[in-house]
């Protein structure tokens, strides 16, 4: 199987169904950014040493595969030869399940702080911002079209726990919290 198809070389791209949009349209734009997000976490995880911690991202990066796949493949649209996976409730509580664990490992955060620390934890603060970026993008393309709604809770605790994350990768580094200095 070839790499390149030469079906993209006019600025189109197709949907998961065959459906033709522009590069731009804010379906592939959101599931893009989501990419960018995956890709971020596996350069991140280079930078980080905790196996449960590593087992945490590398279960994320399978979610966000899902997640991609589940915003290219427009509801209105199933395709019958096979079927996508959509992103559930269950996801959601994975993720809230490992916010209050690693949450609790941590001390209490009693000021803002700044993104930064080790390379890990800075790397988890910029996915962070990257998944930010993710939940504006779907925030937009839900107004216009439907999508599975359960992608936007998943994408708001993800940012939360990369925020969390990131703060646990310096912790368990012996490298304090940047607290923001009024």
């Amino acid at each position: 199987m070839k790499i390149y198809t030469k079906t993209g070389d006019k600025g189109e791209t197709s949907l998961f169904g065959g459906q033709r949009v522009w590069k731009d349209d804010l379906r592939i734009s959101a599931y893009g950014t989501v990419d960018e997000l995956n890709s971020v976490l596996g350069v991140a995880v280079n930078e980080i040493t905790d196996k449960e911690l590593l087992e945490a991202i590398n279960s994320i990066q399978n979610d966000l595969f899902t997640l991609g796949s589940d915003l290219a493949s427009p509801l209105e649209k199933e395709n019958k030869a096979f079927t996508i996976p959509r992103v559930n409730s269950l996801f959601v509580e994975r993720l809230e399940k490992l916010i209050d664990n690693y949450d609790s490992k941590l001390p209490p955060l009693k000021n803002f702080i700044i993104p930064g620390g080790t390379k890990g934890a800075g790397l988890l603060h910029l996915a962070r911002t990257v998944c930010r970026r993710a939940e504006r993008e779907v925030t937009s393309l839900a107004k216009v079209e439907s999508i599975t709604e359960e992608i936007k809770i998943y994408l708001n605790r993800l940012s939360d726990l990369l925020f969390v994350l990131a703060r646990f990768e310096n912790f368990s580094s012996n490298h304090p919290d940047i607290e923001w200095k009024k």
